[in-house]
């Protein structure tokens, strides 16, 4: 499994005050934690407060919906398949309802995201080294699965790249593209989005964007207004820079986000471009 677990930490502004927000972490419920846990965040001082709890099976990443009424979350359950949850969210109390759950086509769900629109949540399943289309009803409930997308290849990490592990699917900024990072292939795939269609991912031309191998990349990034997408890779804690357009995405800058000298074990989780674009956050 992933060395590093990273929680799903979401925002949504509360809708009182400007530096106000409700915080939604997601957890792993192997150990003391109940689910996905709520919060009255002020971004002012730093300060939260719990709200409420929604008890749930290892809820580790979470995608809140456009508009805020409804919240995501991948139940990543180790060594069986695992499922996607729904919750409708009530921004009266700052609780969620839970609404259905369906399968997730493959084992270790660790990451979920939605179109504008809220018509299609995707799913990359790790250890199932695939990627999944749902259909998104207009209550907020899961339809069953649309389209299963399976990657095939290896890395030359033998402990951590033995097969492909998808893991993240980020919508380009305008909607007509989804890149998913595999971190057991070293590789970015890009497909084609149609939200029309019954199955709504198609391969685009040029559509496997390779990295340096033993990268092991897991989130990307997109700047807000420029045709750039930044890959945090996971195994060697780098970050790769592309400039994308029509054709296949040109590599830029590949740059380590670990000090010169570190002797630690290397890392990386996530990656964020700020509102503005001037920077890059990488943890």
């Amino acid at each position: 499994m992933r060395l590093i677990s990273l929680l799903a930490v979401l925002f949504l502004s509360s809708g009182v005050l400007a530096q106000d927000y409700y915080l939604f972490i997601g957890t792993y419920t192997n150990g003391k934690s109940k689910g996905i846990y709520v919060y009255d965040f002020n971004a002012a001082d730093g300060s939260a407060k719990p709200i409420s709890v929604q008890e749930a099976s290892n809820p580790s990443y979470l995608a809140i919906a456009p508009g805020g009424r409804f919240v995501y979350a991948v139940n990543e359950n180790d060594g069986q398949e695992g499922e996607v949850s729904a919750y409708s969210f009530s921004r009266a109390d700052g609780s969620l309802h839970f609404i259905d759950k369906v399968k997730s086509g493959g084992e270790s769900p660790c990451f979920i995201s939605l179109d504008h629109a809220r018509n299609w949540a995707f799913v990359a399943n790790y250890n199932g080294g695939n990627l999944a289309a749902f259909p998104i009803n207009r209550d907020g409930s899961i339809a069953p699965l649309a389209e299963l997308i399976q990657h095939m290849g290896t890395g030359p990490n033998k402990e951590r790249q033995e097969k492909a592990h998808v893991h993240s699917a980020f919508l380009t900024p305008d909607e007509h593209f989804i890149f998913s990072a595999d971190l057991g292939m070293d590789k970015i795939a890009i497909y084609r989005f149609n939200p029309g269609a019954k199955k709504p991912l198609s391969d685009a031309a040029d559509s496997l964007v390779s990295l340096e191998p033993g990268s092991g990349p897991r989130h990307l990034a997109f700047h807000p207004t420029l045709p750039f997408v930044y890959v945090i890779d996971e195994l060697s804690a780098t970050v790769d820079a592309f400039q994308y357009g029509s054709g296949k995405p040109q590599h830029l800058q590949r740059i380590s986000s670990v000090q010169a000298g570190f002797k630690g074990q290397n890392g990386s989780a996530d990656i964020h471009v700020s509102p503005d674009g001037r920077f890059v956050y990488a943890t």
